[in-house]
């Protein structure tokens, strides 16, 4: 069975980041879906994926709400947080070419947004990074 629009973009935007040397040099491997308990800090995750269909006459086509989680709990807190979101925005924005997505085009990678906030818990902050890619299926 083949991948959606949503799946197929993650495993390409998963292999992507962890091939990503600005990234990794601050969250080593720890880009998760779902993260490990306990989980060792900082770490990038998988927020939300919100496919929408974007067909044309022609072509089955989908718009790609695409976000993540950064998150630390380094004395640095807000900065460290915020490092890793930029990180993950300067892998992907605009990188159409260099993220594989299987059985679709990538057409565009767009960096939308991204905020800091401090934990509920008041131990670290949590970076929020938004982008939108399109994809049509090959």
């Amino acid at each position: 069975m083949a991948d959606d629009f949503a799946l197929a973009l993650q495993k390409g935007v998963r292999a992507t980041l962890a091939a990503n040397a600005e990234l990794t040099a601050i969250v080593g491997r720890r880009i998760y879906d779902e993260p490990p308990q306990p989980v060792t800090y900082p770490y990038v995750r998988f927020k939300e994926i919100r496919p929408r269909a974007f067909d044309t006459d022609t072509t089955e086509g989908s718009e790609v709400d695409l976000s993540f989680d950064a998150y630390s709990r380094s004395g640095s807190g807000r900065v460290e947080a915020m490092q890793i979101a930029e990180a993950v925005k300067n892998a992907l924005h605009r990188k159409e070419t260099t993220i594989t997505v299987t059985g679709f085009n990538l057409v565009e990678m767009i960096f939308e947004n991204m905020a800091a906030t401090r934990d509920s818990d008041g131990r670290g902050y949590t970076a929020t990074v938004l982008l939108q890619a399109t994809l049509e299926k090959i």
